[in-house]
């Protein structure tokens, strides 16, 4: 096995830094021999992400259905600062408009155009000019994604093009509270967030992050619960409890992330599991050969696991 703080280290130095900030793209599983060295992974990765300018989004199986993309992408969306990656694409695009504005400065056109000397109708068709192709033509993100990133600009400039209205339901349709989705007709956004769609706006965040300002994302999914096959009493229980359906759906979820790897670009996720991942017949990874054969390194030396691998067994040195 290989100790925890080891493995930390060997994430930062050889994926965090030089790969996947680079625009590489990574997803690992880890087994910790213990709940305490799965705690200390999950922060020991946290604290190195973050000093390495990585935006950091920790998703259980607890609280979130992880066998539900939708779901994964919505618990990851509320923990990104969203106006934060508005406010820094608002700045590139009054830069490139050779409008810039100082730190901490207003940025409602109105004020940048007073603060320039120029007519507020022209500043706002340049920056139009200037958000088409910072946003819009950036195909690298989800057509709908690029739409809703648009609208976040423009609220955030004040252009009058996104009301207050259209920008909340913005806010509500990424986070999945949005009741109806005919209020963001004038956005041009016709779909709600769901299993068809989820996984696209989850790549494009990470891209998203990466012209920003950030490294990209790194993505901590603990997916221990799923290896708990009896529910307690209802009044000891927490959270969410998994069928083996559910359970497959999950794993597929996570064979369809391996698989996107080459398609995706300045990402990183860290999937932790239960001992029984390896072990369990009916609810682990034997359960699933699509995931087992991706990941499960059939001939390994039983006395140094290769940290490379994408199955990585943690735990005592």
């Amino acid at each position: 096995m290989i100790a925890v703080d080891d493995y930390a280290s060997f994430l930062e130095t050889e994926y965090l830094h030089g790969y996947v900030d680079a625009g590489g793209a990574a997803v690992k599983f880890v087994v910790p021999a213990s709940d305490e060295d799965a705690a200390r992974l999950l922060g020991a990765l946290r604290e190195r992400a973050e000093v390495a300018g990585f935006a950091v989004a920790r998703v259980d199986a607890v609280t979130t259905k992880v066998h539900l993309i939708e779901q994964l992408f919505f618990s990851v969306s509320r923990q990104i600062d969203w106006d934060a990656l508005a406010d820094s694409t608002a700045r590139r695009a009054l830069a490139a408009a050779a409008y810039p504005v100082a730190e901490g400065a207003e940025l409602a056109v109105d004020a940048v155009a007073a603060a320039h000397g120029v007519d507020p109708r022209e500043l706002k068709r340049d920056l139009d000019r200037q958000l088409q192709v910072l946003v819009y033509r950036d195909y690298a993100m989800f057509q709908e994604f690029r739409i809703a990133m648009r609208r976040l600009c423009q609220a955030r400039l004040s252009t009058g093009q996104a009301p207050d209205a259209e920008h909340a339901a913005v806010v509500e349709w990424r986070t999945g509270n949005l009741r109806q989705i005919a209020v963001l007709k004038s956005a041009l956004i016709f779909r709600r967030i769901a299993r068809h769609n989820a996984r696209h706006l989850l790549f494009s965040l990470a891209h998203w992050l990466s012209v920003n300002g950030r490294a990209g994302l790194v993505l901590e999914l603990d997916i221990r619960r799923l290896g708990q096959a009896r529910r307690p009493s209802a009044e000891e229980r927490a959270g969410h409890y998994y069928t083996k359906a559910a359970v497959l759906d999950a794993y597929e979820v996570l064979r369809q992330m391996v698989d996107n790897t080459d398609e995706l670009a300045h990402f990183c996720a860290v999937v932790v599991a239960a001992p029984e991942f390896l072990t369990d017949p009916i609810r682990g990874i034997d359960a699933y050969q699509a995931l087992k054969l991706r990941i499960f390194d059939e001939v390994r030396d039983r006395h140094r696991d290769n940290p490379y691998s994408s199955l990585i067994r943690l735990g005592a040195a």
